[in-house]
């Protein structure tokens, strides 16, 4: 197996981290694979807060049930959309998916972990606000980056028999 490979089968949602803080310079090549995505008419419609500040990840962390990881991880990418960036709805979205997937390889390979949270979109309003951004984006997720605590995290997959309908 190559190395794309690896980080995809060895990739695994991390929920608990060190204190360490996560430097910046990190965070920047994990946005920098991410806005390598595809985007359709190469729009790049993406746009990322990071945040490594404690007292923002405070006021972030009550708008999710998910509050323990926004609080025990050292650093957020707010992954948002522009929208006087869009074209289709749809079409960005997907892009806004493989940006997020280009950022949770990129973690695997620099060995830090992130999570993921999807949950919290149902406050988006609120995260825009105590970013203090306004309604022009549009939340797609948050990404808790840090140092893994531990790698014990376990996955199971169905057999790729079950997801191929048929070879014609």
């Amino acid at each position: 197996m190559g190395p794309v490979q690896n980080a995809i089968f060895q990739r695994r949602s991390i929920r608990e981290f060190t204190e360490e803080s996560v430097p910046v310079e990190l965070l920047r090549t994990i946005v920098d694979a991410g806005r390598w995505a595809p985007s359709g008419l190469n729009n790049q419609p993406w746009r990322f807060v990071l945040v490594r500040d404690g007292s923002v990840r405070e006021q972030l962390a009550p708008l999710t049930s998910y509050s323990h990881i926004i609080l025990g991880a050292p650093a957020l990418i707010v992954v948002l959309l522009d929208r006087a960036a869009k074209y289709n709805d749809m079409k960005d979205y997907q892009s806004a998916g493989a940006v997020i997937q280009n950022m949770l390889l990129t973690v695997e390979e620099l060995g830090l972990g992130a999570v993921w949270l999807g949950q919290i979109l149902r406050n988006s309003d609120q995260v825009l606000a105590v970013l203090d951004l306004d309604g022009t984006l549009e939340l797609m997720a948050v990404l808790a980056v840090g140092f893994p605590l531990h790698r014990n995290q376990k996955s199971r997959r169905k057999p790729l028999a079950e997801f191929i309908l048929r070879e014609i």
